[in-house]
């Protein structure tokens, strides 16, 4: 496979920029994917050691890959501990 397209390539050199951008975009793409499974409160890898890790979430700390006009430093905790 890597030969047929190896072939393609050096009869249409055109094709170049347009699987960089999509090799990149794809890229781009398992990383995200990649940083919501591993930096996100709501999921749960481990089910016997911590069931529930949402609860383990301090009120201040940022999760969110972009937040517009929330400042994460200034919130307050809004409800009890479990």
């Amino acid at each position: 496979m890597l030969s047929t397209m190896r072939k393609q390539l050096k009869s249409h050199p055109a094709l170049v920029p347009l699987l960089i951008f999509i090799s990149g975009g794809a890229a781009m793409s398992m990383m995200y994917l990649a940083r919501l499974g591993v930096g996100n409160p709501y999921v749960c890898w481990d089910r016997k050691n911590n069931p529930e890790p949402w609860n383990n979430v301090s009120p201040n700390a940022q999760y969110k890959f972009y937040a517009v006009n929330t400042d994460y430093s200034k919130l307050k905790k809004q409800g009890p501990d479990f």
